[in-house]
């Protein structure tokens, strides 16, 4: 899922993330994700009211193309075949377990006695229905290209369900893991596909209930859930794009928990007696990328003297206060098949003005960058604003809300764009794929509506090859030529942050940024 982003302020501040982090009393599992202090007492029920800082724009699975959206329904209204533990282990969700037949078959038994939301019984149909849906070219999902190596959904008895593929494909189990992989209702299906946009059906320990877009979205427990049930009752989502009335919130005891903590706030969250601090390293990676469609920049020179004319450590430690680190690679250390070896562009105002001068530039030009109206993605614009003047690069900052701005960046109207990719699975493919495949332009990720015949090429051997040494191989390349071609430039690998009350028990950021609710309980 693409543009989740956590950009801030050029400030100077005087406070340390490491300590300030530690101080806060967030703890850290095996795989990095912050879990909110430990359980005294805890008590079922109640309604757990969590600030958002986006809304939702779509909550259709086959639909949903970012992060935030996937966020309010992803492990809650809708769940997957399989799904990833605490370590990032994958675990049995909806299938029981499975294996690989042969290089082009998976084999997955499926839970019994499990029911959609709306009755619908869950079962190998309802499985090929979820997958016959999203691979239809009548539907046109965007999220069709990431299950475009299923050949065939078998239905091999009602509680086991083959997917036989086109080609060998090793990450598959990382896909299904992910909201893409969401099992849907067949009788929503059948009925009234046109709703699932704004009315979700799943199997999850949550039901869906109301949705006001732009103010607020209710989930209530699914008393008929077949696994553990969650420990609130209920849980609204309000939609809060301010960042300190949303920490506001919290602090004063009128939400739960607050997603995005902006670095700017975080001496405010360490110093509050009533708010607690959650972090998780994460999979994604953010960047200023370039419509390569659009003169000047589909010359690769000036993408090249834009990297140069960058100061990465500056953003990294002034903007974002160290929170996350400075980033070569669309890909996250964390990511499989990222590769440690790049050497990113040395920050060279004269070799930025050599390159812009060898495009025919020399005297720089005029453009704009596009950014949602999140405060410090604000303010990174501001930074970019700034050093690219350096150049003779004079660039107008274009502010949008969060919903306009993913519309305007699919359809390509953009110049520049501040941007990210909050991998979802773990695996280099979802990254390599959605990013920078050219069958991915606009609203599947490829925002730069970049091409190149050799990276596509690589791209879908390296989702062939079952040697992992192999396949770590062609990521590396398929970096150094992105590196290269400079689609996009690497600011920042993510850290997401969130705060909490002091009242809440056992919630936890897994490393895509999800909130994980199910175990939360309120003091």
């Amino acid at each position: 899922m693409k543009k989740a982003r956590l950009f801030g302020s050029l400030l100077v501040l005087t406070l340390t993330v490491g300590a300030v982090l530690t101080g806060c009393g967030a703890g850290q599992d095996q795989a990095g994700s912050g879990t909110a202090a430990p359980a005294e007492s805890p008590k079922a029920g109640g309604t757990l009211i969590v600030a958002r800082k986006a809304d939702a724009n779509n909550l259709d699975p086959h639909f949903i193309s970012n992060i935030p959206s996937a966020n309010y329904i992803y492990g809650k209204v809708y769940e997957s075949l399989v799904a990833r533990d605490k370590n990032s282990e994958y675990k049995p969700a909806l299938a029981t377990e499975w294996k690989q037949v042969d290089d082009l078959t998976w084999e997955f038994k499926l839970r019994s006695a499990v029911t959609f939301h709306d009755g619908a019984p869950f079962n190998a149909e309802a499985v090929k229905k979820t997958f016959d849906r999203v691979l239809d070219p009548k539907v046109a999902s965007p999220r069709a290209s990431n299950f475009s190596m299923i050949k065939e959904i078998k239905v091999v008895d009602e509680q086991t369900v083959q997917f036989v593929l086109e080609y060998p494909f090793t990450p598959l189990l990382s896909i299904l893991a992910s909201s893409e992989g969401s099992i849907l209702s067949p009788k929503a299906i059948s009925e009234h596909a046109d709703t699932l946009s704004k009315q979700p059906v799943g199997t999850g320990p949550f039901k869906f209930e109301s949705w006001t877009p732009g103010q607020e979205m209710t989930l209530v427990k699914n008393d008929s859930y077949w696994g553990e049930k969650p420990k609130v009752d209920k849980v609204v989502y309000k939609v809060v794009p301010e960042d300190t009335t949303r920490i506001a919130m919290v602090e004063a005891g009128e939400a739960h928990i607050a997603d995005q903590l902006p670095v700017t706030e975080v001496e405010r969250a360490q110093s509050s007696p009533n708010m607690t601090m959650v972090r998780a390293e994460g999979l994604g990676v953010e960047y200023i990328g370039f419509n390569v469609t659009k003169k000047p920049f589909d010359d690769v020179r000036v993408r090249q003297a834009v990297a140069h004319a960058i100061e990465k450590e500056a953003i990294v430690k002034g903007v974002y206060n160290n929170v996350g680190t400075e980033a070569v690679s669309a890909m996250s250390s964390k990511v499989i098949g990222y590769n440690p070896d790049l050497k990113d562009y040395a920050y060279d105002v004269n070799e930025a003005r050599k390159l812009l001068s060898d495009a025919g530039y020399p005297n720089g030009f005029k453009t704009t960058i596009v950014t949602d109206d999140r405060k410090e993605r604000m303010n990174v614009a501001e930074v970019i604003q700034s050093q690219l003047k350096g150049i003779g690069i004079d660039v107008d900052i274009k502010v949008m809300e969060y919903g306009a701005y993913l519309e305007y960046t699919d359809k390509g109207e953009h110049d520049m764009f501040i941007g990210g990719w909050g991998n979802a699975t773990g695996d280099g493919d979802y990254n390599q794929y959605n990013v920078f495949h050219s069958s991915s332009k606009g609203s599947a990720g490829n925002l730069a509506f970049y091409n190149n015949p050799e990276v596509d090429q690589l791209i879908e051997q390296g989702r062939r090859e079952k040697d992992a040494k192999k396949r770590n191989e062609i990521y590396a390349k398929l970096q150094e030529i992105e590196l290269n071609d400079a689609p996009v430039i690497p600011i920042r690998t993510i850290d997401h942050v969130s705060v909490t009350s002091k009242d809440v028990r056992g919630f936890w950021l897994n490393p895509v940024g999800y909130l994980m609710l199910d175990d939360v309980t309120i003091q």
